[in-house]
């Protein structure tokens, strides 16, 4: 797995504080950190969480080698230091909420604790990993959302932002898409590879045709042809009917065209038409070319007949919000609680310990979250983060945690999921988000509030520090 060093896969003031806390002699000193997020992306209502299991895999992996420990010799580290980390490994404990599961800004999905030292280094890892496969994981769940039970493959590699693909297409598989055309992905990461032919195969031979029976001829049995190298209608799609035909003589069926240009909602009505005319209903009909959920709701609501879709660009990249705004915060120092008190209050962070509650509905739906200090009851209300006189009550409303313990002392405490056992959750939980919280358009805010109890703590450090 990538990255091949990983305790230096790290911004520099990460090691430049983990060697003030070790010269300080402050290094063993017990802390909490929280890690959330503050804003949905895409103007959405909600953030698949992702990249949990490939976060607490490369943990697992977290030293520092001869190689990793000369070049950090050569960044002006302290030998005395550098000692240190050679024998280092993460003796923390972490608690989670599980991969796949549906959250919502401001809620800790992650903590960690332990000492200062091992739980600043790993930040910078941490938030690589949850913050981009959360965000991808996100996109992929909106465009399974209106692509509904049509297959929806991950076609972004080539356009991704470097080896960021490669956790990209696992992230992808998690919010829901069917397969990716990242064999590295596939291989690491146990997922199912598919892809068809680009322009270039078609323009290399004499003409289309041949291409396209050359092509039938070695994948039979797996053949999508790409009509659009030349002209849609009067030139592909004629020639992958003819080949079509042919492989029926020889006991096999054409698979699928694959629309990659122009209009795909016009391309595709006609291609049905014609495929039809011709006896060929089984044949599907595939469209790629910068899609998203939003060009694909649109196709569907104008009824193109398209059965499998291709999206690239637009999801590896995360295209309108190429960055999930996830934060790593202490919250506690030596058992005595802390916060970060900014101007702007929604940045105002929690402090202490805490553990997130999730209120379900008579019929297992969300009903609302409240985050609590991780040593009292749920009760019977929440309050506001921000305006305690509007509280939510919680009575009589089934009440399950959020946060596992996934590490105990340095020590893994669960199997890492697949990425489909991670798909599977998400799916599950996503049924249990209300459309008006999925919906696209002005989704509704999902409330998530906070106990009197924290509320109380919170105010009096506020209090305490001004």
């Amino acid at each position: 797995m990538y990255p091949k060093y990983p305790a230096i896969y790290t911004d520099f003031y990460e090691l430049t504080m983990a060697q003030g806390y070790f010269l300080s002699g402050k290094h063993a000193q017990e802390v909490t950190f929280d890690y959330f997020f503050r804003k949905c992306p895409f103007d959405g209502g909600y953030v698949v969480f992702a990249g949990l299991s490939d976060f607490l895999n490369l943990l697992n992996d977290f030293r520092f080698a001869e190689k990793e420990i000369a070049f950090l010799k050569k960044q002006g580290f302290k030998d005395s230091f550098l000692n240190f980390l050679s024998n280092f490994e993460f003796k923390g404990s972490i608690y989670s909420a599980k991969e796949g599961e549906i959250i919502f800004p401001n809620e800790p999905i992650l903590r960690v604790e332990g000492n200062i030292l091992e739980a600043q280094i790993i930040e910078t890892l941490l938030l690589n990993i949850l913050n981009y496969q959360s965000l991808i994981a996100t996109k992929a769940a909106r465009i399974r959302e209106v692509a509904g039970d049509k297959i929806v493959l991950d076609f972004g590699l080539r356009r991704a932002q470097g080896l960021g693909g490669i956790h990209g297409s696992k992230a992808s598989i998690i919010g829901g898409l069917n397969g990716t055309s990242n064999v590295y992905s596939g291989l690491l990461f146990g997922l199912d590879v598919s892809g068809t032919m680009a322009h270039s195969w078609i323009q290399s031979f004499e003409n289309e045709l041949t291409a396209f029976r050359t092509y039938a001829k070695y994948y039979p049995d797996s053949t999508v042809l790409l009509v659009d190298t030349y002209d849609t209608l009067k030139s592909g799609l004629p020639n992958a009917i003819k080949v079509a035909k042919e492989l029926e003589t020889d006991g096999h069926q054409l698979k699928a065209i694959r629309l990659d240009s122009g209009d795909l909602a016009y391309l595709s009505k006609n291609a049905r038409k014609k495929l039809d005319k011709a006896g060929l209903k089984y044949v599907k009909i595939a469209a790629s070319n910068q899609l998203d959920e939003y060009l694909i709701k649109s196709l569907n609501e104008q009824k193109a007949p398209i059965d499998l879709f291709g999206v690239g660009t637009k999801l590896i990249t995360a295209y309108d919000n190429p960055a999930l705004d996830g934060v790593y915060k202490l919250s506690s120092v030596a058992d005595k609680p802390t916060l970060k008190i900014s101007e702007n209050v929604e940045k105002i962070t929690l402090p202490s310990s805490k553990q997130v509650i999730r209120y379900l509905n008579n019929d297992g739906t969300f009903y609302c979250d409240g985050i609590f200090l991780s040593d009292e009851e749920s009760s019977e209300s929440i309050q506001h983060p921000h305006f305690p006189s509007k509280t939510t009550s919680t009575k009589g409303f089934e009440a399950t945690e959020l946060l596992h313990t996934v590490v105990d002392n340095g020590r893994l405490r669960i199997s890492l999921p697949s990425a489909q056992e991670s798909a599977a959750y998400a799916k599950s939980r996503l049924k249990k988000l209300s459309p008006e919280h999925r919906r696209f358009d002005n989704p509704h805010v999902y409330k998530v509030g906070i106990s009197k109890k924290l509320g109380e703590l919170r105010d009096q450090l506020i209090r305490e520090n001004n």
